[in-house]
């Protein structure tokens, strides 16, 4: 099928009208929404007034809820013929290895009506530190921080959920994301800031994935998909991280970052920051490119990135 084709144009015309249901409609699920075709009527859980109106400008309907508040998902059941659950787990909990959020939804689905199929937005730092080594699909989970441990914890619902009832769930395993048009989503203002890396004997490999690829991969995980699978959603990027900051270096016209010691990065460098700088792991991509039959627009991001180049 050609890459810019709808995953719709090859269904059966009884099966056409879909009702299709994003959680966590952010910049990802947005994009998801303006590759629908018209007939497919899309649908978003927001607990947010403000979001409503912009919504529906965008031929989304807005669903009052909040993950937070089980009671207020109840409306869920029975709505939507397909389901891309991309919201995060919530930060601090007392129990680091739950993910609340996910359980509310799924029970809520379960009360009426089943989806035909849902995807799930997981990370790829469910695979921990993985030294340099390449990590295919089948490599064991191993989360080194609670923001993965509770991925783990989601996807582990999700595929119950999925054997259980007999919706087909997909995660996709999603690296950092980038794109000129998304909040946050450019180096440029970490290298404006002189924000340090890691000298090349400390430094870690890093993945990435263009945010309209990723809107393509679940587009096509959520219709072609095998159920109860996982897919490392990446790019065919393989730079450790102070590599990648200097090729955006010289794409902007900036200086590149200076170079540290692991040693003085754990002293000057936020935690978070850190985090990223203490997991080294290459993202095999094979399931995507065969399985899900993407091909992908950005398969480097010297492509992704060289239209932000001035």
């Amino acid at each position: 099928m050609p890459s810019n084709q709808s995953p719709l144009g090859a269904l059966p015309s009884r099966f056409r009208r879909q009702r299709v249901l994003i959680i966590g409609c952010g910049d990802v699920g947005l994009r998801v929404a303006r590759q629908l075709p018209p007939r497919v009527r899309v649908l978003a859980l927001t607990s947010s007034d403000e979001k409503r109106p912009a919504f529906r400008t965008r031929g989304i309907t807005p669903l009052a809820g909040n993950l937070d508040q089980p009671a207020t998902l109840r409306r869920l059941a029975g709505l939507a013929t397909r389901v891309i659950h991309l919201a995060p787990p919530p930060g601090d909990l007392p129990d680091w290895r739950r993910d609340p959020r996910t359980l509310a939804l799924l029970r809520a689905l379960r009360l009426r009506g089943l989806p035909q199929s849902m995807v799930y937005g997981s990370t790829s730092g469910v695979y921990g530190n993985c030294d340099g080594d390449w990590a295919s699909e089948v490599r064991a989970v191993n989360p080194h921080t609670p923001r993965a441990q509770r991925r783990v914890d989601a996807e582990q619902q999700l595929r119950f959920f999925g054997r259980s009832s007999g919706v087909s769930v997909h995660t996709l395993r999603i690296p950092g994301i980038y794109a000129p048009d998304r909040e946050g989503g450019t180096p440029r203002a970490r290298l404006l800031k002189g924000t340090p890396v890691l000298q090349q004997a400390d430094d870690v490999y890093t993945n990435h994935i263009h945010a309209n690829d990723l809107a393509r991969a679940c587009l096509a995980a959520l219709w072609r998909g095998k159920p109860q699978r996982v897919t490392n959603a990446s790019d065919d990027t393989y730079l450790k991280m102070g590599d990648y900051f200097d090729l955006a270096a010289g794409l902007y016209g900036l200086p590149r970052p200076p170079r540290v010691a692991r040693s003085s990065a754990q002293a000057d460098l936020p935690l978070m920051l850190l985090s990223f700088m203490s997991e080294s792991r290459r993202l095999a991509n094979t399931r995507l490119k065969q399985e899900l039959r993407i091909t992908l627009r950005y398969p480097t991001v010297a492509q992704g990135l060289v239209v932000l180049a001035p």
